[in-house]
């Protein structure tokens, strides 16, 4: 691959797992990342090593995108044509109790990263938005063509408003920028604040699994895999301006500007409970389950309609959970050593 690729949150999941396939691939790969205390900064340090390990070229930089200098001076000295925004503070109820953190790196880091960006010769950014966006809308699949308007954390809000920022520069400095509303992602490597990292962690130890809204809850899962193949599919797409776009009656899931939104997801919702059971027969023991109401900031369902995302990059995710929950639950036994 040409041109260097500038990855923000490469220490995170879904930025490790990209920059391992880039590296492995002969990409120079760019990564910045602050380590945040979120979750175990020591998971996050090990994925980092293995990157190491890999001997590509790949250059770290350990600060925040809030520092607008560091941006710059990456930019200045590097010179990246592909950015992919995956940096955020993630956590829907953690949103709730601390929403400063999100306001300050979900919406003035990325508006650094587009201001820097809208300066540079960028050929595209990708960037990830969230399946929360969708908030009180209970209209199922979700849609790109449907409202977005009415989250229901701060973490939802923060997504949305990255959506309009990107929309903006893309209108004004006509940058190609797609942005991804990610559905539930899982796999090896992944987050422990995870509800099928949680259950795993909980099973193995014997402790009690909290299920909320008593499991009557449909998540859409995607196995980290398919995510990577579609974000390095996406990559060579950069959205291009659509010119019949009609201003008087506008659509959202397309535009004037070089924008273009997409889901990115299974597109195959599994009800909480029954997932539970998948984990209990991978694992091969069952769970000791305490059945709580509804969280503050959490939707009962969601299901993404892919088929916008499928047609542009020809691809649809195809692993089934069973495979995917097999490969998770063989890595935390390695890695955490049960």
């Amino acid at each position: 691959m040409k041109g260097k690729i500038f990855i923000t949150g490469v220490a995170g999941f879904i930025g490790y797992h990209l920059c391992k396939r880039l590296l492995s691939e002969g990409a120079s790969v760019i990564g910045l990342d602050n380590l945040n205390s979120y979750y175990d900064v020591n998971l996050k340090k090990a994925r980092l090593k293995n990157l190491y390990k890999l001997n590509g070229n790949f250059k770290f930089f350990h600060d925040d995108l809030e520092n607008i200098q560091i941006v710059e001076s990456i930019f200045k000295v590097d010179k990246p044509e592909i950015v992919f925004n995956l940096a955020a503070q993630a956590g829907v109820r953690y949103s709730i109790e601390n929403p400063d953190a999100f306001t300050r790196t979900n919406i003035l880091g990325f508006n650094n990263l587009l201001s820097v960006c809208s300066k540079n010769n960028i050929k595209h950014i990708i960037y990830a938005s969230s399946s929360s966006v969708y908030g009180g809308n209970t209209s199922l699949p979700y849609s790109e063509k449907k409202s977005a308007d009415h989250p229901v954390s701060i973490y939802a809000a923060t997504k949305k408003a990255n959506e309009l920022y990107a929309h903006c520069y893309s209108h004004l400095y006509s940058i190609p920028i797609t942005g991804l509303r990610f559905f539930t992602v899982y796999g090896p490597w992944g987050r422990p604040d995870m509800a099928y990292f949680m259950f795993t962690k909980s099973i193995l130890e014997d402790q009690k699994i909290q299920i909320y809204n008593h499991g009557e809850m449909f998540r859409d899962f995607t196995f980290i895999d398919d995510i990577v193949e579609s974000l390095i599919r996406i990559m060579h797409i950069p959205p291009k301006r659509n010119d019949t776009f009609d201003k008087k009656n506008p659509s959202s899931d397309s535009s004037w500007a070089p924008h273009r939104v997409f889901n990115i997801g299974n597109s195959d919702a599994i009800k909480l409970i029954d997932f539970i059971e998948k984990i209990e027969k991978v694992i091969g023991k069952k769970a000791t389950k305490d059945f709580l109401p509804m969280q503050k900031g959490d939707v009962e369902s969601t299901l993404a309609d892919t088929k916008l995302l499928e047609n542009w990059i020809n691809f649809k995710p195809n692993t089934k959970l069973e495979v995917g929950l097999s490969k998770f639950v063989e890595w935390y036994k390695v890695f955490y050593k049960k």
